[in-house]
Protein backbone atom coordinates (compact mmCIF):
# COMPACT_ATOMS: atom_id res chain seq x y z
CA UNK A 1 0.00 0.00 0.00
CA UNK A 2 1.36 3.40 -1.05
CA UNK A 3 1.61 5.88 1.81
CA UNK A 4 0.26 9.32 0.86
CA UNK A 5 2.51 12.09 2.14
CA UNK A 6 0.66 14.78 4.02
CA UNK A 7 1.37 18.20 2.59
CA UNK A 8 2.11 21.16 4.83
CA UNK A 9 -0.10 24.19 4.24
CA UNK A 10 1.39 27.55 5.24
CA UNK A 11 -0.65 30.03 3.22
CA UNK A 12 -3.41 30.81 5.71
CA UNK A 13 -3.41 34.52 4.82
CA UNK A 14 -4.65 33.52 1.36
CA UNK A 15 -7.45 31.30 2.62
CA UNK A 16 -8.31 28.90 5.42
CA UNK A 17 -10.09 25.53 5.52
CA UNK A 18 -13.69 25.61 6.69
CA UNK A 19 -13.91 24.73 10.38
CA UNK A 20 -15.98 21.63 11.20
CA UNK A 21 -18.30 23.63 13.45
CA UNK A 22 -18.75 26.20 10.67
CA UNK A 23 -19.63 23.51 8.15
CA UNK A 24 -22.13 22.03 10.60
CA UNK A 25 -23.82 25.41 10.96
CA UNK A 26 -24.06 25.71 7.16
CA UNK A 27 -25.37 22.27 6.24
CA UNK A 28 -29.11 22.71 6.93
CA UNK A 29 -29.34 25.61 4.48
CA UNK A 30 -28.21 23.66 1.45
CA UNK A 31 -31.16 21.28 1.25
CA UNK A 32 -33.41 21.26 4.33
CA UNK A 33 -33.96 24.98 4.93
CA UNK A 34 -33.61 26.15 1.35
CA UNK A 35 -36.26 28.85 1.12
CA UNK A 36 -35.77 32.26 -0.47
CA UNK A 37 -35.60 34.82 2.36
CA UNK A 38 -37.65 37.27 0.28
CA UNK A 39 -40.60 34.87 0.12
CA UNK A 40 -43.53 35.41 2.49
CA UNK A 41 -44.33 31.75 3.17
CA UNK A 42 -42.89 29.65 5.97
CA UNK A 43 -39.90 28.48 3.93
CA UNK A 44 -38.90 32.09 3.31
CA UNK A 45 -39.53 33.08 6.90
CA UNK A 46 -37.28 30.27 8.06
CA UNK A 47 -34.54 31.56 5.75
CA UNK A 48 -34.79 35.21 6.80
CA UNK A 49 -34.76 34.10 10.43
CA UNK A 50 -31.38 32.42 9.82
CA UNK A 51 -29.99 35.64 8.35
CA UNK A 52 -31.33 37.67 11.25
CA UNK A 53 -29.78 35.25 13.72
CA UNK A 54 -26.40 35.50 11.99
CA UNK A 55 -26.55 39.28 11.82
CA UNK A 56 -27.54 39.49 15.47
CA UNK A 57 -24.64 37.22 16.46
CA UNK A 58 -22.05 39.27 14.60
CA UNK A 59 -23.44 42.62 15.77
CA UNK A 60 -23.37 41.39 19.37
CA UNK A 61 -19.75 40.25 19.05
CA UNK A 62 -18.71 43.57 17.48
CA UNK A 63 -20.85 45.53 19.93
CA UNK A 64 -22.69 47.36 17.17
CA UNK A 65 -26.25 47.74 15.92
CA UNK A 66 -28.10 44.97 14.09
CA UNK A 67 -28.60 47.01 10.92
CA UNK A 68 -24.96 48.12 10.78
CA UNK A 69 -23.85 44.72 9.41
CA UNK A 70 -24.23 44.39 5.63
CA UNK A 71 -23.49 40.99 4.09
CA UNK A 72 -21.63 41.01 0.77
CA UNK A 73 -20.26 38.44 -1.65
CA UNK A 74 -16.65 39.08 -0.59
CA UNK A 75 -14.32 41.49 1.16
CA UNK A 76 -13.45 42.92 -2.26
CA UNK A 77 -17.10 43.82 -2.77
CA UNK A 78 -17.29 45.28 0.73
CA UNK A 79 -14.27 47.51 0.05
CA UNK A 80 -15.83 48.64 -3.22
CA UNK A 81 -19.13 49.41 -1.50
CA UNK A 82 -17.43 51.37 1.26
CA UNK A 83 -15.37 53.53 -1.07
CA UNK A 84 -17.54 53.95 -4.15
CA UNK A 85 -20.81 53.89 -2.22
CA UNK A 86 -19.76 56.83 -0.06
CA UNK A 87 -18.25 59.00 -2.80
CA UNK A 88 -21.05 58.30 -5.27
CA UNK A 89 -23.59 59.23 -2.60
CA UNK A 90 -22.00 62.66 -2.33
CA UNK A 91 -21.97 62.97 -6.11
CA UNK A 92 -25.77 62.78 -6.04
CA UNK A 93 -26.45 64.92 -2.99
CA UNK A 94 -25.84 68.49 -1.97
CA UNK A 95 -22.34 69.00 -0.63
CA UNK A 96 -21.32 72.11 1.30
CA UNK A 97 -19.81 74.31 -1.39
CA UNK A 98 -17.71 76.16 1.21
CA UNK A 99 -15.63 73.02 1.70
CA UNK A 100 -15.20 72.03 -1.94
CA UNK A 101 -12.78 73.32 -4.55
CA UNK A 102 -14.46 72.27 -7.76
CA UNK A 103 -17.88 70.73 -8.22
CA UNK A 104 -18.27 67.52 -6.23
CA UNK A 105 -14.59 66.64 -6.42
CA UNK A 106 -13.36 65.21 -3.14
CA UNK A 107 -10.11 64.39 -1.45
CA UNK A 108 -9.43 60.89 -0.13
CA UNK A 109 -6.51 59.71 2.00
CA UNK A 110 -5.23 56.13 1.96
CA UNK A 111 -1.88 54.32 2.05
CA UNK A 112 0.42 52.82 -0.54
CA UNK A 113 0.13 49.30 0.95
CA UNK A 114 -3.63 48.76 0.70
CA UNK A 115 -5.24 45.62 -0.70
CA UNK A 116 -5.75 45.67 -4.47
CA UNK A 117 -9.52 46.07 -4.11
CA UNK A 118 -8.98 49.36 -2.28
CA UNK A 119 -6.27 50.55 -4.63
CA UNK A 120 -8.29 49.81 -7.75
CA UNK A 121 -11.39 51.49 -6.34
CA UNK A 122 -9.36 54.61 -5.62
CA UNK A 123 -7.87 54.58 -9.12
CA UNK A 124 -11.37 54.59 -10.58
CA UNK A 125 -12.31 57.59 -8.45
CA UNK A 126 -9.10 59.34 -9.45
CA UNK A 127 -10.07 58.97 -13.12
CA UNK A 128 -13.31 60.77 -12.27
CA UNK A 129 -11.36 63.74 -10.97
CA UNK A 130 -11.19 63.04 -7.25
CA UNK A 131 -7.86 63.66 -5.55
CA UNK A 132 -6.17 60.75 -3.78
CA UNK A 133 -3.30 61.02 -1.29
CA UNK A 134 -1.44 57.74 -0.84
CA UNK A 135 0.47 57.97 2.44
CA UNK A 136 3.92 56.41 2.34
CA UNK A 137 5.05 53.83 4.89
CA UNK A 138 8.46 53.55 6.53
CA UNK A 139 10.82 50.60 6.16
CA UNK A 140 8.88 48.69 8.83
CA UNK A 141 5.58 49.18 7.01
CA UNK A 142 3.89 51.87 9.10
CA UNK A 143 2.34 55.18 8.17
CA UNK A 144 2.87 58.29 10.27
CA UNK A 145 -0.27 59.54 12.03
CA UNK A 146 1.08 63.08 11.94
CA UNK A 147 1.64 62.69 8.19
CA UNK A 148 -1.99 61.66 7.85
CA UNK A 149 -3.14 64.67 9.86
CA UNK A 150 -1.00 67.06 7.83
CA UNK A 151 -2.54 65.82 4.58
CA UNK A 152 -6.16 66.49 5.59
CA UNK A 153 -7.78 69.21 3.45
CA UNK A 154 -11.05 71.13 3.64
CA UNK A 155 -12.59 68.81 1.06
CA UNK A 156 -11.26 65.55 2.54
CA UNK A 157 -14.21 63.18 2.62
CA UNK A 158 -12.81 59.77 3.33
CA UNK A 159 -9.79 58.06 4.93
CA UNK A 160 -9.06 54.36 4.36
CA UNK A 161 -6.22 52.63 6.21
CA UNK A 162 -5.74 48.86 6.26
CA UNK A 163 -5.76 47.46 9.82
CA UNK A 164 -3.25 44.63 9.30
CA UNK A 165 -1.44 44.17 6.02
CA UNK A 166 -2.10 40.96 4.12
CA UNK A 167 1.49 40.60 2.88
CA UNK A 168 3.79 41.68 5.70
CA UNK A 169 1.32 41.52 8.60
CA UNK A 170 2.14 44.95 10.02
CA UNK A 171 -0.58 46.44 12.22
CA UNK A 172 -1.38 50.11 11.64
CA UNK A 173 -2.29 52.43 14.57
CA UNK A 174 -5.95 52.30 13.60
CA UNK A 175 -7.24 53.12 17.07
CA UNK A 176 -5.08 56.24 17.21
CA UNK A 177 -6.20 57.26 13.73
CA UNK A 178 -9.86 56.77 14.61
CA UNK A 179 -9.60 58.96 17.68
CA UNK A 180 -7.72 61.63 15.76
CA UNK A 181 -10.42 61.78 13.08
CA UNK A 182 -13.11 61.95 15.77
CA UNK A 183 -11.44 65.03 17.30
CA UNK A 184 -10.93 66.64 13.91
CA UNK A 185 -14.58 66.11 13.02
CA UNK A 186 -15.67 68.06 16.10
CA UNK A 187 -13.67 71.05 14.89
CA UNK A 188 -14.84 70.65 11.30
CA UNK A 189 -18.45 70.71 12.40
CA UNK A 190 -17.83 74.04 14.14
CA UNK A 191 -16.18 75.34 10.95
CA UNK A 192 -19.04 74.22 8.73
CA UNK A 193 -16.95 71.61 6.95
CA UNK A 194 -18.07 68.14 6.00
CA UNK A 195 -17.45 65.14 8.24
CA UNK A 196 -14.52 62.84 7.40
CA UNK A 197 -15.47 59.16 7.29
CA UNK A 198 -13.00 56.50 8.39
CA UNK A 199 -12.76 53.05 6.80
CA UNK A 200 -10.44 50.18 7.65
CA UNK A 201 -9.94 46.87 5.88
CA UNK A 202 -9.94 44.46 8.84
CA UNK A 203 -9.93 41.22 6.84
CA UNK A 204 -6.64 39.90 8.24
CA UNK A 205 -7.18 41.46 11.67
CA UNK A 206 -10.49 39.92 12.72
CA UNK A 207 -9.19 36.63 14.12
CA UNK A 208 -6.30 38.19 16.07
CA UNK A 209 -7.09 41.82 16.99
CA UNK A 210 -9.77 43.92 18.67
CA UNK A 211 -12.28 44.82 15.96
CA UNK A 212 -15.13 46.57 17.74
CA UNK A 213 -15.93 49.59 15.54
CA UNK A 214 -16.78 51.85 18.49
CA UNK A 215 -13.44 51.06 20.12
CA UNK A 216 -11.59 51.86 16.90
CA UNK A 217 -13.87 54.82 16.07
CA UNK A 218 -14.35 53.43 12.56
CA UNK A 219 -17.35 54.32 10.38
CA UNK A 220 -16.79 51.46 7.93
CA UNK A 221 -15.01 48.12 8.41
CA UNK A 222 -14.46 45.28 5.96
CA UNK A 223 -14.49 41.59 6.92
CA UNK A 224 -14.15 38.26 5.10
CA UNK A 225 -15.38 34.73 5.80
CA UNK A 226 -12.69 32.58 4.23
CA UNK A 227 -9.83 34.23 6.15
CA UNK A 228 -11.24 33.06 9.50
CA UNK A 229 -12.13 29.40 8.73
CA UNK A 230 -15.46 30.30 7.18
CA UNK A 231 -16.66 29.73 3.61
CA UNK A 232 -15.50 31.58 0.51
CA UNK A 233 -17.92 33.91 -1.25
CA UNK A 234 -19.08 35.78 1.85
CA UNK A 235 -17.94 39.04 3.37
CA UNK A 236 -19.40 41.85 5.42
CA UNK A 237 -19.21 45.60 5.71
CA UNK A 238 -19.84 47.36 8.98
CA UNK A 239 -21.61 50.64 8.23
CA UNK A 240 -22.08 53.03 11.13
CA UNK A 241 -25.60 54.45 11.32
CA UNK A 242 -25.73 57.76 9.53
CA UNK A 243 -22.90 56.93 7.11
CA UNK A 244 -24.34 57.86 3.70
CA UNK A 245 -23.84 55.04 1.20
CA UNK A 246 -25.60 54.21 -2.02
CA UNK A 247 -25.53 50.63 -3.38
CA UNK A 248 -23.17 49.58 -6.14
CA UNK A 249 -25.30 46.48 -6.81
CA UNK A 250 -28.97 47.29 -7.34
CA UNK A 251 -32.06 45.15 -7.66
CA UNK A 252 -34.46 43.88 -5.03
CA UNK A 253 -33.14 46.05 -2.21
CA UNK A 254 -31.86 43.34 0.13
CA UNK A 255 -29.44 44.15 2.97
CA UNK A 256 -31.28 47.32 3.97
CA UNK A 257 -31.14 48.53 0.39
CA UNK A 258 -27.33 48.43 0.20
CA UNK A 259 -26.70 45.09 -1.48
CA UNK A 260 -29.32 43.56 -3.75
CA UNK A 261 -29.44 39.88 -4.60
CA UNK A 262 -30.79 36.74 -2.98
CA UNK A 263 -28.78 36.19 0.16
CA UNK A 264 -26.29 33.31 0.47
CA UNK A 265 -27.90 31.89 3.60
CA UNK A 266 -25.58 28.93 4.15
CA UNK A 267 -22.48 31.10 3.88
CA UNK A 268 -23.98 33.82 6.08
CA UNK A 269 -24.71 31.24 8.78
CA UNK A 270 -21.19 29.84 8.42
CA UNK A 271 -19.62 33.28 8.53
CA UNK A 272 -21.41 34.13 11.77
CA UNK A 273 -20.20 30.88 13.34
CA UNK A 274 -16.65 31.60 12.17
CA UNK A 275 -16.76 35.07 13.76
CA UNK A 276 -18.03 33.53 16.99
CA UNK A 277 -15.20 30.97 17.05
CA UNK A 278 -12.59 33.60 16.16
CA UNK A 279 -13.50 35.67 19.20
CA UNK A 280 -13.77 32.64 21.47
CA UNK A 281 -10.33 31.30 20.52
CA UNK A 282 -8.51 34.57 19.80
CA UNK A 283 -6.17 34.76 22.78
CA UNK A 284 -5.25 31.07 22.79
CA UNK A 285 -4.59 30.95 19.05
CA UNK A 286 -2.59 34.17 19.13
CA UNK A 287 -0.12 32.79 21.67
CA UNK A 288 0.19 29.36 20.05
CA UNK A 289 0.69 30.64 16.52
CA UNK A 290 3.12 33.37 17.59
CA UNK A 291 5.28 30.79 19.35
CA UNK A 292 5.33 28.54 16.28
CA UNK A 293 6.14 31.43 13.94
CA UNK A 294 9.07 32.52 16.08
CA UNK A 295 10.39 28.96 16.21
CA UNK A 296 10.20 28.76 12.43
CA UNK A 297 11.98 32.09 12.00
CA UNK A 298 14.75 31.14 14.43
CA UNK A 299 15.26 27.79 12.70
CA UNK A 300 15.55 29.46 9.29
CA UNK A 301 17.90 32.24 10.40
CA UNK A 302 20.12 29.79 12.30
CA UNK A 303 21.26 28.25 9.01
CA UNK A 304 20.68 31.25 6.72
CA UNK A 305 22.36 34.29 8.25
CA UNK A 306 21.62 36.45 5.21
CA UNK A 307 17.83 35.97 5.48
CA UNK A 308 15.97 39.21 6.19
CA UNK A 309 12.45 39.67 7.52
CA UNK A 310 10.26 42.25 5.76
CA UNK A 311 8.34 44.59 8.04
CA UNK A 312 8.30 44.96 11.81
CA UNK A 313 8.32 41.82 13.93
CA UNK A 314 7.11 43.71 17.00
CA UNK A 315 3.80 45.12 15.74
CA UNK A 316 2.73 42.36 13.41
CA UNK A 317 0.13 39.62 13.08
CA UNK A 318 1.33 36.50 14.93
CA UNK A 319 0.85 34.18 11.96
CA UNK A 320 2.77 36.23 9.39
CA UNK A 321 6.37 35.76 8.31
CA UNK A 322 7.53 37.59 5.19
CA UNK A 323 11.18 36.82 4.62
CA UNK A 324 13.78 37.53 1.94
CA UNK A 325 16.50 35.12 0.83
CA UNK A 326 19.11 37.13 -1.11
CA UNK A 327 20.13 35.55 -4.41
CA UNK A 328 17.19 33.12 -4.57
CA UNK A 329 14.12 33.65 -6.76
CA UNK A 330 10.93 33.40 -4.70
CA UNK A 331 9.07 31.64 -7.51
CA UNK A 332 11.80 29.02 -7.81
CA UNK A 333 11.86 28.46 -4.05
CA UNK A 334 8.07 28.22 -3.82
CA UNK A 335 7.91 25.62 -6.59
CA UNK A 336 10.72 23.60 -4.98
CA UNK A 337 8.99 23.68 -1.59
CA UNK A 338 5.64 22.75 -3.10
CA UNK A 339 7.18 19.74 -4.81
CA UNK A 340 8.71 18.77 -1.47
CA UNK A 341 5.33 19.04 0.27
CA UNK A 342 5.16 22.54 1.79
CA UNK A 343 2.94 25.33 0.45
CA UNK A 344 4.01 28.95 0.95
CA UNK A 345 3.37 31.98 -1.26
CA UNK A 346 4.85 35.03 -2.94
CA UNK A 347 2.37 37.36 -1.26
CA UNK A 348 -1.19 38.47 -1.92
CA UNK A 349 -3.25 35.67 -3.49
CA UNK A 350 -5.21 38.30 -5.42
CA UNK A 351 -2.12 39.27 -7.42
CA UNK A 352 -0.16 36.00 -7.45
CA UNK A 353 -0.24 35.89 -11.25
CA UNK A 354 1.27 39.34 -11.61
CA UNK A 355 4.76 39.66 -13.09
CA UNK A 356 5.45 42.96 -11.32
CA UNK A 357 6.97 42.93 -7.82
CA UNK A 358 4.76 43.33 -4.76
CA UNK A 359 3.65 46.95 -4.30
CA UNK A 360 3.80 46.40 -0.53
CA UNK A 361 7.44 45.30 -0.56
CA UNK A 362 8.56 48.09 -2.86
CA UNK A 363 6.64 50.53 -0.65
CA UNK A 364 8.84 49.61 2.34
CA UNK A 365 11.96 50.25 0.28
CA UNK A 366 12.85 46.92 -1.32
CA UNK A 367 14.18 46.92 -4.86
CA UNK A 368 12.40 44.91 -7.55
CA UNK A 369 15.07 42.21 -7.21
CA UNK A 370 14.73 42.09 -3.42
CA UNK A 371 10.94 41.88 -3.65
CA UNK A 372 11.28 38.90 -5.97
CA UNK A 373 13.49 37.19 -3.40
CA UNK A 374 10.79 37.36 -0.71
CA UNK A 375 8.24 34.74 0.34
CA UNK A 376 5.24 34.93 2.65
CA UNK A 377 4.69 32.14 5.16
CA UNK A 378 1.46 32.30 7.15
CA UNK A 379 0.46 29.88 9.89
CA UNK A 380 -2.99 28.81 11.05
CA UNK A 381 -4.83 27.15 13.90
CA UNK A 382 -4.05 23.68 12.54
CA UNK A 383 -0.32 24.25 12.11
CA UNK A 384 1.73 21.92 14.29
CA UNK A 385 5.23 22.11 15.74
CA UNK A 386 6.13 19.03 13.73
CA UNK A 387 5.13 20.84 10.53
CA UNK A 388 7.20 23.84 11.53
CA UNK A 389 10.29 21.70 12.10
CA UNK A 390 9.77 19.93 8.79
CA UNK A 391 9.26 23.21 6.92
CA UNK A 392 12.43 24.70 8.37
CA UNK A 393 14.40 21.63 7.25
CA UNK A 394 12.90 21.80 3.74
CA UNK A 395 13.62 25.52 3.40
CA UNK A 396 17.21 25.06 4.52
CA UNK A 397 17.70 22.12 2.14
CA UNK A 398 16.24 23.94 -0.87
CA UNK A 399 18.20 27.13 -0.18
CA UNK A 400 21.47 25.19 -0.18
CA UNK A 401 20.64 23.78 -3.63
CA UNK A 402 19.39 27.06 -5.06
CA UNK A 403 22.03 29.41 -3.66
Amino acid sequence: MVKIRKKIYLDYAATTPVDKEVLKAMMPYFSLKFGNPSSNHSFGQEAIAAIDKAREKISRILNCQFDEIIFTGSATEANNLAIKGLVQNYNYTTFKRSSVSGRNKFHIISTNIEHESVQESLRELEKLGHKITHLKVNKDGFISVSDLENNIKNNTLFISVIYANNEIGTIQPVKEIGRLIEKINVKRKEQGLNRIYFHTDAVQALQFLECRPNWLKADLMTFSGHKIYGPKGIGALYVRRGTPLIPIITGGGQEFGLRSGTENIASIAGFAKAVELALKNREKRFKKILDLRNKLLNSIIKYNKDAKTNGSLLTRLPNNLNIRFPGVSNETLIIALDQAGAAVSVGSACSSGATTPSHVLTAIGLTEKQAKESVRITLGKDTTEKEIRKTAILINQKLKKLS
